[in-house]
């Protein structure tokens, strides 16, 4: 005996199911292999027929599919799209749920087209050092284009007569970050704690002279610790260009035939008079560098950065043990690390100028 699977579809099917169930001796498995002989390779499983045979076992002797929910129709349409977006222009602070509730839409479809149709994010607010007006970002552009002339000039030559300076303060303790406590554990575990802890008052300022470093030179010229008691002024900056001379002429002869270029940040102790004298008669050509500007300084966006992180959770019981460990640092990183450091200075240079004078990301 043989079919034509084409002669029957689903109902058609169960209904063959249905006429042998009432019959006695015909088990489920014997149906399934009166359809198999008649289907072929078409026949229901025989789970199928054991489902059905336990539908009608219940009195259900209907054949048709059990209605379904009706599905909902879809909202991911141009109008909709058009509306979160406007919803959202005036009120960019505005919650997905929010938006939910105004359309009348599900929370999920409304993330989903923010994120896939919109590609929108929500970015929290980056703290900036000052809001710029006018003039200090016109500032900005042109200090920064006077740096960059001497850049694409002669990169290289530029780069191996950069001198850069600049000054921070070392703690006996600074409270690890989060991230440096994060630490493995099992999911059924408890999220570990971690207690709000100050930084200790033992601090010592440090003043760090590096360079353009090039080829076999050293990172880091000079470094010097503000002696207790004592403040930053002009009277001790120059005693700093004294000595920073003095190492130029012993160790870098080949630099100081050169024209130094200076990068030094606008603290009322650099910009001095006496200062800038002071910087004519040993040779240094100063390039200037606005205020409120950390995100172009070497030193705040690289040097520090990597320094401060290192030294982050550690406990030291005098300066002399802070002075080793971050002479330590220092001097294991190599000249590839500080040059790094002065590329980016071009590139966020370069990027401070397009965005007109704002704060560089």
């Amino acid at each position: 005996m043989s079919g034509d699977a084409r002669d029957f579809n689903n109902i058609e099917t169960r209904a063959v199911i249905k006429f042998f169930f009432p019959r006695p001796g015909k088990a489920q498995k014997e149906i399934h292999a009166i359809l198999t002989e008649i289907l072929g390779e078409h026949a229901p499983s025989c789970a199928t027929v054991k489902n059905w045979v336990a539908q009608f076992k219940r009195d259900n002797f209907s054949t048709s599919d059990a209605l379904r929910p009706e599905r909902h129709k879809t909202v991911t349409t141009p109008e909709i799209i058009d509306k979160i977006h406007e919803v959202i222009l005036e009120d960019r602070r505005i919650a997905a749920k929010s938006i939910a509730e105004q359309l009348g839409i599900s929370c999920e479809r409304v993330r989903s087209i923010i994120h896939e149709d919109l590609d929108m994010r929500k970015l929290s607010a980056k703290w900036v050092p000052k809001r710029l007006n006018a003039d200090q970002k016109r500032q900005r552009c042109q200090s920064f284009e006077q740096l960059l002339d001497f850049s694409w000039h002669d990169p290289n030559y530029f780069l191996s007569r950069l001198l850069n300076m600049d000054e921070t303060w070392l703690y006996h303790y600074d409270p690890e970050t989060k991230q440096k406590s994060m630490e493995w554990r099992h999911s059924g575990s408890l999220r570990p704690k971690k207690f709000r802890v100050q930084k200790s008052s033992g601090k010592v300022l440090a003043s760090i002279l590096g360079e353009g470093w090039r080829g076999d030179q050293d990172g880091v010229v000079l470094i010097d610790y503000l002696p207790k008691g004592q403040i930053t002024n002009a009277k001790y900056y120059s005693s700093l260009l004294v000595q920073l001379k003095d190492i130029l002429k012993e160790k870098r002869c080949g630099k100081f035939t050169k024209c130094v270029l200076f990068l030094h940040y606008s603290a009322s102790a650099h910009r001095a008079l006496a200062i800038q004298k002071k910087l004519a008669y040993l040779g240094f050509q100063c390039l200037d560098h606005p205020p409120y500007s950390p995100d172009l300084a070497p030193s705040d966006y690289h040097l520090f950065h990597g320094l401060k992180k290192q030294l982050k959770g550690r406990h030291f019981s005098s300066d002399a043990e802070v002075f080793a460990a971050a002479e330590t640092w220092l001097d294991g990183q190599t000249s590839e690390f500080f040059l790094n450091g002065l590329q980016k200075l071009e590139q966020r240079a370069t990027k401070c100028i397009e965005l007109c004078g704002e704060y560089v990301e």
